[in-house]
């Protein structure tokens, strides 16, 4: 019966943008499995939602606030083809804050259709001021709590030029609290806050940050977000990220190939005493620096600050996500395993009869 029905609704969709619901007021594509939803905001191509069926909580529950003061869902944003600032000329030219890709209107060129267990969609758009086209196919699962997204990018320039692309996913209240728990297998890194042109100089280990010589643990948030904004290298195959809150019993992790990503970054951020916001951002730069700064630095610590599409070529990366419920006693995540097609994620200070483990198949295809 579900597979009739999206077979009904992607029949009867054309145009697709007549048959865009409406969630919060924003034209959105909405992927139904059995287990979870997930909702894409049109208007900017973020994923707006993303919870289990059977709960309801949604940890991307974040937004910003526009030129017209009008709310605008953010939740997991892609930063292209930059992370952060433009220069000062850029700007004026109209270049935005980490790239066109969250600005832009994005078109939906497949509606929603189940095939080979999961229920698919694509989308393109178009950044007119990079001159860069973007292709991302979405797979939601229909029986478990996990999705993936493979994104083509292509230079539509007729020179080459240096680009970033950084996965931005915010986990906002209620979700995130003072118990929200973020582990990951990130590394070595630094305080954005450091000052150029040397700011990996004190290096950290994650979870570790310093903030006036004192140590902080980035695995929590409480009241004081300083410093706000730490990037780590990513030294194994896979990286991976997880934030859990076991008072409200859930947890939400990316998984992607440091081949693609070799940077993880952790942002944080406070309103009135509470916790607002946490980046779990992954990407191809860890410096949060116009392009004239990422060219006269390089690398940091041996890992390179931007990358290069000649004219007309595509690059493409991949990632998954995923919910867990956990019970209320669970203590974060020490590692995550990813072989033979199974997801396990083993928790800190525990025996195997706790790891929380998934079934997802191939999810990076060699040889592509």
């Amino acid at each position: 019966m579900v597979t009739f029905m999206l077979l009904v609704t992607f029949l009867y969709a054309v145009p697709f943008s007549k048959a865009q619901p409406i969630i919060k007021g924003r034209r959105s594509l909405v992927l139904e499995g059995q287990t979870a939803q997930l909702v894409v905001d049109i208007g900017g191509g973020s994923f707006t939602n993303f919870h289990l069926r059977s709960q309801g909580l949604n940890p991307l529950e974040w937004g910003a606030v526009d030129e017209s003061m009008a709310p605008h869902p953010m939740g997991h944003f892609l930063c292209l083809d930059r992370w952060g600032a433009p220069s000062e000329a850029e700007a004026k030219n109209g270049m935005p804050f980490h790239g066109e890709a969250a600005h832009v209107e994005w078109q939906v060129v497949q509606a929603p259709i189940e095939r080979d267990g999961k229920v698919q969609a694509e989308m393109t758009a178009t950044l007119p001021l990079a001159g860069l086209k973007v292709k991302r196919r979405i797979q939601l699962s229909v029986t478990d709590a996990f999705f993936i997204v493979r994104e083509e990018v292509t230079n539509a320039n007729k020179l080459g030029r240096l680009f970033n692309m950084v996965q931005h996913p915010t986990i906002g209240p209620p979700f995130l609290d003072e118990h929200t728990v973020v582990d990951a297998n990130a590394r070595r890194g630094f305080m954005q806050s450091s000052p150029l042109p040397n700011p990996e100089e004190p290096a950290v280990y994650w979870p570790e940050a310093r903030q006036d010589g004192q140590p902080v643990n980035m695995r929590y948030l409480t009241n004081d977000a300083n410093p706000s904004v730490v990037s780590y290298t990513i030294d194994e195959e896979y990286g991976w990220v997880a934030a859990c809150n076991p008072s409200r019993g859930l947890l939400i992790g990316y998984l992607w190939k440091s081949a693609e990503y070799p940077w993880f970054s952790a942002w944080r951020n406070v309103e009135k005493g509470k916790p607002a916001a946490r980046g779990l951002e992954f990407g191809t730069t860890g410096l949060h620096q116009p392009f004239s700064v990422l060219v006269a630095k390089g690398r940091i610590f041996g890992r390179s600050l931007y990358e290069y599409l000649d004219a007309g070529e595509t690059t493409s990366k991949t990632f998954a996500c995923f919910l867990f419920k956990i019970p209320r006693d669970y203590r974060g995540v020490d590692r995550l395993t990813y072989t033979g097609g199974r997801l396990i994620l083993h928790e800190r200070d525990a025996g195997p009869e706790r790891d929380l483990g998934m079934d997802v198949g191939e999810l990076f295809p060699s040889g592509r």
